[in-house]
């Protein structure tokens, strides 16, 4: 039998539930329950319909919110790599483009040939709704270990040079947000929960 579009986006609905099984290094704000990528994915989302405005340049917020619903859906296959793991590279890997072809090829040709573009534009992060939802996507954990007082970093004995030097790319979406973002890396290092 051969599947209708119906069927196609049905089997995508059924399997990006795995998505809620993908646990991040992260915890949910003061909180010792780690989050998983769905939730992560979808604070994201809500994250950048309050901030627009904070955009540095005009933005495509709908393209935004697609971008983030999205992009971490390759770690259903590929699994979560933690932004400060020092053995594997977080940067997209073969495994991450072979999942997006096996998940998103799941939908009729049309949706997996959007959402894989859309996908893609997200990581390589030369358009304005790529850097925007890039400072989406380094904010929330920053939000996180300070809710927790130092959380992941001092987990996992991650520095100041290194979430500094992780964060700046807020810069590139929205100065007001690295601003602040900026601050509060300097206030957690004030309160000796991030170690220079």
């Amino acid at each position: 039998m051969e599947f209708t579009d119906l069927q196609r986006q049905i089997e995508f609905i059924k399997e990006v539930d795995k998505l809620k099984y993908i646990l991040r290094k992260t915890r949910l704000f003061n909180s010792n329950r780690n989050e998983n990528d769905a939730e992560h994915s979808w604070h994201l989302a809500l994250m950048a319909i309050v901030l627009a405005d904070h955009a540095n340049f005009k933005i495509d917020l709908l393209k935004v919110v697609k971008m983030l619903l999205i992009h971490d859906i390759v770690e259903i296959d590929a699994g979560d790599t933690f932004i400060y793991d020092t053995e594997k590279n977080h940067e997209n890997t073969v495994q991450e483009r072979q999942a997006a072809q096996r998940i998103f090829g799941i939908l009729p040709e049309h949706q997996a040939a959007e959402l894989i573009a859309i996908w893609e534009e997200f990581e390589e992060q030369q358009t304005n709704e790529a850097k925007f939802a890039r400072t989406m996507d380094r904010l929330e954990p920053l939000l996180q270990n300070t809710s927790n007082q130092g959380g992941t970093w001092n987990e996992f004995g991650v520095n100041y040079d290194k979430v500094y030097s992780k964060k700046q790319v807020i810069k590139n979406g929205s100065d007001s947000i690295w601003k602040f973002a900026e601050q509060l890396i300097n206030e957690s290092v004030e309160k000796g929960i991030l170690k220079k």
